[in-house]
């Protein structure tokens, strides 16, 4: 998102050492258990912004939701989590620039102008205000979407993203800044590789969008400035596996006015924003288990499940009397 720009990463782009099969995610014990969903009925559509031609896809009814997918992926992505969110939802996922069916175009990929075409795309589409749930480079988009267009997003939820570049572990840093054109023969065999060439409109732009990734990552930025002058209501969502450091995952939190002194028994001081740090969850495993969507989709709506002290013993007293 700015100078000297950006970023986050993405799911496993930088890992260059790491099979195909350590990437995929494990099973999801929860999902098993739950009902199938009939599929949402689905639309699609193209636009044309400063050079990339974006795909996108708007699927389910309700208040609308954008989501925002990890580095080397797509919309697709978050297949895992659709059942769970277009019920109420409607969901607009857009291919970021040089990702799935959208271009790569001729310019650098900088999380900043990204958002702003997102933001450029919402109004072409008539989406004057939007929900925002982004993952990993989403949640860089998304976290510039609301910095630098706040008349855009309603509620913003990131998940696995850190706010500055020294909030990932040094040995994942280490390894992001060797992102380039030169792993192309050991990503060949990768979900992302694979995934990529199935819908690319130029499969052959692979090796330069691994160049303009890695350039991407090989920058400095620290957007803690911003994050502490966000107003939207603002949820952080981490696996307790992350890629990212929990000091930088707390520190984060600070800056968004949580996590600063107790809340009261009657949540009198309880902070507007939110942190979930989910158990048994990995960076690489985030956007697939829908324990996420449920994890944010409370409070995208607005809603708690919590009830204070005070409020339960009312309860327990009107529902004792005869």
């Amino acid at each position: 998102m700015f100078k000297p720009s950006l970023i986050v990463l993405l799911t496993c782009s930088a890992v260059s050492s790491v099979s195909s099969s350590a990437l995929a995610a494990p099973a999801d014990p929860a999902k098993a258990a739950r009902p199938a969903q009939p599929a949402a009925a689905k639309s699609s559509g193209r636009a044309t912004i400063k050079g990339v031609d974006y795909y996108y896809e708007i699927r389910g009814q309700g208040e609308p939701l954008l989501i925002l997918h990890g580095g080397l992926g797509s919309i697709d992505m978050f297949e895992p989590l659709l059942p769970v969110l277009t019920p109420s939802r409607q969901v607009i996922g857009v291919d970021l620039q040089g990702h799935g069916r959208s271009s790569l175009g001729n310019r650098p990929i900088r999380c900043e102008a990204i958002a702003d075409d997102v933001a450029a795309l919402l109004k072409r589409i008539g989406r004057a205000k939007v929900d925002v749930l982004g993952y990993s480079f989403g949640g860089c988009v998304g976290l510039r979407l609301a910095v630098q267009h706040p008349e855009v997003v309603r509620r913003l939820a990131i998940a696995s993203a850190p706010f500055s570049d020294d909030g990932w572990y040094a040995d994942m840093r280490a390894q992001q800044v060797q992102v380039s054109a030169a792993m192309l023969p050991m990503m060949k065999e990768t979900p992302m590789y694979k995934s990529y060439v199935a819908v690319a409109p130029k499969p052959e732009d692979f090796p330069r969008l691994l160049d303009a990734m890695g350039a991407l990552m090989r920058q400095k930025y620290d957007w803690s400035a911003d994050i502490a002058k966000l107003k939207m209501p603002v949820m952080i969502v981490f696996g307790d596996g992350d890629m990212v450091r929990p000091e930088h995952e707390i520190k984060f939190y600070q800056l968004l006015g949580g996590g600063l002194k107790d809340a009261g028994w009657n949540r009198e001081a309880m902070p507007r924003n939110r942190l979930a740090i989910l158990p048994d969850v990995t960076h690489y495993e985030m956007f697939a288990t829908p324990r996420l969507a449920e994890t944010v989709l409370p409070f995208l709506n607005g809603q708690s499940g919590a009830r204070s002290w005070a409020d339960q013993v009312k309860a327990q007293t009107a529902s004792a009397k005869p």
